[in-house]
């Protein structure tokens, strides 16, 4: 205890003080300027939950986490599986599919929104091969704008996922692979009774990334479309900054970053706690 004593200190200096200090301003009506604060009470929660704005981002906060969790989570366990082969260019193939997920959020973001203009590559790309008819404004419609944000999230974070999973099956044993087959158990049985039990650790481990982060979402949601076109891409996060940095409404927003917490702690505990006792009962 005295050795992390030193960096507890630190970390409640840094960390908690100003956090349960900053949380006070969620019941005061404080602007972010004025020195003047006034005690509203729960009057910014019972804003939220009447806030047409606030429902509609805690519905595209779930859509896109449950989406990304799902989708990314599927695809990093394929393409796990695909370069766990003994393929020769599994090397290469592990660098180029993980290579996105080192590249900064926000740089990433700014490449897709260029190529997801009108006048853009995708579009450009689906002229020159003949599908025009397919050319989209993948950020000016609702929909569409959502669908791109989560497919440019995936295709950053989904080698991230697989080599967590990699390090999954690299983990299992050869030998338990080959009695199975000698007992005459299938790949689709291999695959469900030895893979998926003993990737469940890692599964836990993407799981719970994958639902943290598509919850606090803010960077890419940000530079592509700004909550926009209306609120079609409205998050929790993109609504927090523009309350406290564009509306000055500071106590507000603080009231829906508290709202936001809550939520991630108890949708991530629970999930944890469940995959934790699959876990047991895998082993």
């Amino acid at each position: 205890m005295w050795f992390v004593l030193p960096a507890l200190v630190l970390y409640a200096f840094v960390v908690l003080v100003p956090s349960v200090k900053g949380a006070g301003y969620a019941f005061t009506d404080w602007d972010g300027l004025d020195p003047a604060k006034h005690f509203v009470g729960l009057g910014n929660f019972r804003q939220m939950w009447s806030d047409p704005a606030a429902r509609g981002a805690l519905r595209q906060t779930l859509i896109i986490a449950v989406t990304i969790t799902a989708v990314q989570n599927a695809l990093g366990l394929a393409l796990a599986m695909g370069v766990h082969t003994l393929v020769k260019s599994r090397f290469v193939l592990r660098v180029l599919l993980f290579a996105p997920a080192v590249m900064t959020p926000v740089v990433t973001a700014a490449l897709w929104k260029y190529m997801l203009a009108p006048d853009g590559a995708i579009n450009s790309l689906l002229d020159g091969v003949g599908l025009g008819s397919w050319r989209q404004n993948w950020l000016g419609e609702g929909n569409l704008a959502l669908g791109s944000v989560i497919g440019v999230i995936v295709w950053q974070f989904a080698g991230y996922s697989m080599v967590i999973f990699l390090a999954g099956l690299q983990g299992i044993p050869a030998e338990i692979y080959e009695a199975a087959a000698v007992d005459g158990a299938g790949a689709w049985q291999r695959f469900r009774g030895i893979v998926l039990p003993l990737l469940a650790p890692a599964t836990t481990v993407n799981l719970m990334l994958s639902i943290i982060g598509g919850l606090k979402l803010f960077d890419q949601v940000w530079v592509m479309t700004a909550g926009g076109p209306g609120n079609s891409t409205e998050t929790l996060s993109t609504l927090i900054y523009k309350n406290a940095f564009q509306f000055n409404e500071y106590g507000y927003s603080v009231a829906i970053a508290i709202v936001l917490t809550v939520f991630v702690a108890i949708i991530s505990g629970g999930q944890y706690g469940l995959l934790r006792r699959q876990e047991r009962a895998a082993r």
